[in-house]
């Protein structure tokens, strides 16, 4: 019998994550943000006054095994002068499927077996959810995409009105043999599933070890200068102390001539793996060579990573 693993988070990282660790004998639910009200997500939030589907058809996507021809279909965006333009075809018929259904969890459901998934996908909530987040200067900002935008630093990340968590999110945190913070956006798709009292609670009564997947690069505005320690104090702030076991960060070297353009035209850096500092908070460290450059562009390998999650996951 697989054991199962829990992976928080949402939106690229997350995705980026399922489509490596699904190659090894794992059950996998993904727990995923449902606060996203940018881009095409956002239209469709506005209009059917809905939950976020869009970091959900991503993990969807990439969870999928189903032949790649049918796969992309669900990755293909409109380019019209109708209100179609932008909207990607899988958030079209999630949104589809939730008007018939009226509800995201079996709209879930049912792509998923229509997509030939193997694995389980949770919505955080079934809730129309805004998230809120407070500068260091006491600002207080509205809507993900505005928290993004804002170029400030945050002491808080909250919701304007508490979400509802599905049960299924809490079975699944309570009953997994590994539960993973995903790599990706630190304040707007991973801190929004924690801040959640009834996540918190559900992680500290969980016997399974919590695992943090450090991200490769800095984020503009949110985490500049960051090292890994950095992220690990702000889920501390959260989580609260000694609820972190380990962080898997990456030491790869990348090509001085890659970071100097990630420096110059996104405003990124490669995040820092401070050893000593990591140390001092209890929490134990797992550095690997695991970024790999595709089309000039840095991203974990998926293989790697669920190669060392595995082995974790094994080891006990």
């Amino acid at each position: 019998m697989n054991k199962k693993i829990a992976v928080l988070g949402g939106g690229t990282g997350l995705s980026f994550l399922v489509k490596g660790l699904k190659k090894f004998p794992v059950d996998i639910t993904a727990i995923i943000t449902v606060a996203d009200d940018g881009k095409s997500t956002g239209k469709l939030r506005s209009e059917f006054n809905i939950p976020a589907v869009g970091d959900i058809r991503q993990v969807i996507y990439n969870l999928s095994d189903i032949d790649e021809e049918i796969k992309k279909l669900m990755e293909y965006r409109f380019e019209t002068s109708s209100d179609l333009d932008g909207h990607a075809l899988g958030n079209l018929i999630l949104v589809g499927m939730l008007n018939m259904t009226g509800s995201l969890k079996a709209s879930i459901g049912a792509l998923t077996k229509l997509l030939d998934v193997k694995h389980t996908v949770l919505p955080l909530s079934e809730d129309l959810l805004t998230l809120m987040g407070e500068t260091i200067d006491g600002d207080i900002i509205e809507g993900e995409q505005n928290i993004t935008k804002a170029n400030q630093k945050y002491k808080r990340i909250f919701y304007k009105k508490e979400p509802n968590i599905l049960p299924e999110v809490i079975q699944a945190i309570e009953e997994a043999d590994l539960i993973l913070l995903s790599m990706g956006s630190l304040y707007t798709s991973l801190l929004p599933i924690l801040v959640c009292k009834e996540i918190k609670q559900a992680i500290k009564r969980s016997k399974a070890k919590l695992v943090y997947l450090c991200n490769a690069m800095t984020q503009p505005g949110e985490t500049d200068e960051f090292k890994v320690s950095d992220h690990l104090q702000v889920l501390i702030d959260c989580l609260g102390e000694n609820m972190i076991d380990s962080v898997i960060a990456a030491n790869s070297i990348i090509d001085p001539k890659i970071l100097k353009k990630y420096r110059n035209e996104e405003e990124k850096d490669q995040v820092v793996v401070d050893e000593e500092n990591i140390k001092k908070m209890g929490i134990e460290l797992i550095a690997a060579d695991i970024l790999t450059i595709e089309d000039g562009t840095i991203k974990h390998d998926g293989i790697k990573l669920g190669s060392i999650i595995f082995s974790y996951l094994m080891r006990d």
